[in-house]
C-alpha cells in the first residue's frame, strides 16, 4: 500500500519537481564566459558601435494622404467608386555611406473594390518627400501599379523607394513623409511653368 501511495504522485507535483530540478541546473554560475562563445562572438562582430549609434529617421505618413478614392472622371460618389487603396503600415531601413544617408522607405496596405471596379491593373499615385525646414530635399511621384483581380476581395500590396538619398549630417533634422498624392508629378508642373513662359 505504501508503495503505490509513493507511485501515485499528483500531476502538478511532478511537473514542479521537474521544474525545480530544471532550475537548479540552470542556476549555476562562472561555468561558462558567454563573452566566449562562437556564436555571440559573431553576432557582436556584426553589430558595430556606428550601427548601434545611427539615428535613421521616422517615416510619417502625412495627414489626409493615408486613403485614396479612385472615381475616374465620374462625379465623387459612392456609387461611381472604382476602388478605394489605403495605407496600413510603413517601414524604413538606413545606410550610410561617402557622408550621405540613403533610405529604403516603403508602405503597405490594400485595394478594395467598388461599385464601378473591373479586374486588371490599378494604378495609385504615391509621393515620397524629405524636408527639412520648409525646404524639399527630396520628393518623387510614383505610379504604382497593383494587380487586382478579384471584385468581391481586396488585394493586398506593398510599395518601395529605395533611393531616398540626403546628407547624413541632417538626418536629425528632416522629416519624411510618404502617401498617396494626386497632384501631377514634378516634372509636369515644369514643363507648363516653361510653356507659360
Amino acid at each position: 500500500m505504501k508503495s503505490e501511495t509513493h507511485k501515485s504522485l499528483p500531476f502538478y507535483q511532478l511537473c514542479g519537481m521537474i521544474f525545480a530540478v530544471g532550475l537548479a541546473g540552470c542556476s549555476t554560475s562562472g561555468q561558462k564566459d558567454p563573452s566566449k562563445d562562437p556564436a555571440v562572438a559573431e553576432a557582436q562582430a556584426r553589430i558595430t558601435a556606428t550601427e548601434l549609434t545611427a539615428y535613421c529617421p521616422p517615416v510619417t505618413i502625412r495627414e489626409g494622404t493615408a486613403i485614396f478614392n479612385n472615381y475616374g472622371k465620374a462625379p465623387k460618389a459612392p456609387e461611381n467608386l472604382i476602388y478605394q487603396a489605403s495605407v496600413a503600415d510603413q517601414s524604413r531601413s538606413c545606410k550610410r555611406a561617402d557622408g550621405a544617408l540613403t533610405m529604403n522607405v516603403a508602405i503597405s496596405g490594400k485595394v478594395v473594390p467598388g461599385p464601378k471596379f473591373s479586374p486588371g491593373t490599378l494604378t495609385m499615385p504615391i509621393r515620397v518627400a524629405v524636408m527639412q525646414g520648409s525646404n524639399v530635399v527630396y520628393s518623387k511621384l510614383y505610379r504604382q501599379p497593383i494587380s487586382a483581380t478579384d471584385t468581391s476581395a481586396a488585394a493586398q500590396f506593398i510599395f518601395n523607394d529605395p533611393n531616398v538619398s540626403f546628407p547624413a549630417a541632417a538626418a536629425k533634422e528632416v522629416q519624411i513623409f510618404i502617401g498617396f498624392d494626386e497632384g501631377p508629378d514634378d516634372t509636369q508642373a515644369k514643363t507648363k511653368t516653361k510653356k507659360k513662359k
